[in-house]
């Protein structure tokens, strides 16, 4: 669904700048966003846990310390596009 809404100028660029730096879209990181807010703990929660990472209480993925990883960009990038960010 499309909307329209008035965001703060400094907001708006943040947001802007924070999806280009993970190399996502800005409605990816707002949906996130709503989704924590709505139903906080929840959606992290519901998902099954990976097995080389955690996510952190900002919904960022943090690799656990494993002499077993095999940890590349394109492992980084997934669980980033899994995550929503």
């Amino acid at each position: 669904m499309k909307t329209t809404m008035d965001i703060d100028d400094d907001l708006f660029i943040a947001t802007k700048a924070a999806a280009a730096r993970r190399r996502t879209t800005m409605k990816a990181i707002i949906e996130h966003a709503l989704r924590r807010e709505i139903n906080p703990g929840e959606d992290m929660a519901a998902e099954e846990p990976a097995t080389c990472y955690k996510t952190s209480k900002h919904g960022l993925p943090v690799l656990k310390k494993s002499d077993e990883a095999d940890i590349r960009s394109e492992t980084i990038y997934q669980m980033m596009e899994d995550e929503g960010i």
